[in-house]
């Protein structure tokens, strides 16, 4: 198996971004890339919905286009999410043969929370996994979780909340559709809270604990463009529920 390699990059463009996530994906899965480590951090405001969710429900519209706020759908599963400055997206392509049991959402999702678990130990030592894939702190959530799914490979995608304006959040996304039983219909300023550190330390504690080797190269820019082209700049794709 090659070795994980390191993409510290982020794109112009949400819609570059989810792309490339996805690219990566298929990548490994149809060219044998390998497996990555992806750090990125929008410097400007999206909100971002999971391949299921509604955007009607989910996301307060008018508020987001009345401050030009785009609204885009990734891939993967899970809820629908305000990313920004201050918030730290990771993203993991693993091999589903790299363990015994990663062909299986549940357990993947077990072996990854549990090393970002262990990466910020020194950070957040009370933290645990609460709901399907969710980090928290006494309830509070600091990291959401989600995956899509190929044959041999899987990317897993999560959020890490460090010095993002959290005051944001409810003005530009609804109480969610669907909500873990720990949230407790608490509203968004209740529910969600920032790691005490930097995104710079993150960052290295992550590098720390999954060891990749050398830099992620070459970048798939054709797959990139072309999903941009078909899927995330469409408004059938981002709209469609």
């Amino acid at each position: 198996m090659m070795p994980m390699r390191l993409l510290d990059l982020t794109l112009p463009t949400p819609a570059e971004n989810l792309a490339l996530d996805e690219a990566l994906l298929l990548a490994a899965e149809e060219a044998d890339a390998g497996e990555v480590l992806r750090l990125w951090e929008l410097p400007s405001l999206a909100v971002i919905v999971g391949s299921g969710g509604s955007v009607e429900i989910d996301v307060n519209s008018t508020a987001c286009e009345a401050a030009r706020i785009p609204i885009l759908r990734r891939a993967s599963g899970g809820g629908t999410v305000l990313l920004g400055p201050g918030c730290l997206c990771f993203s993991l392509v693993i091999a589903c043969d790299r363990l015994a049991g990663l062909n299986e959402i549940p357990a993947s999702n077990r072996y990854v929370l549990g090393r970002i678990l262990k990466a910020l130990r020194s950070v957040v030592p009370e933290a645990i996994v609460e709901g399907t894939s969710d980090l928290a702190v006494n309830g509070r959530k600091f990291s959401g979780n989600a995956q899509q799914r190929k044959r041999r490979h899987f990317l897993h995608h999560g959020t890490l909340l460090c010095g993002s304006d959290l005051g944001l959040v409810p003005t530009y996304l609804n109480a969610p559709e669907r909500q873990p039983e720990y949230r407790r219909d608490r509203p968004h300023t209740e529910f969600v809270m920032n790691l005490p550190t930097t995104i710079a330390e993150v960052k290295r504690l992550l590098v720390e604990e999954w060891q990749p080797e050398g830099e992620y190269e070459p970048l798939p820019w054709d797959a990139v463009q072309r999903l941009v082209e078909e899927k995330y700049s469409r408004e059938e794709w981002n709209r469609r529920r």
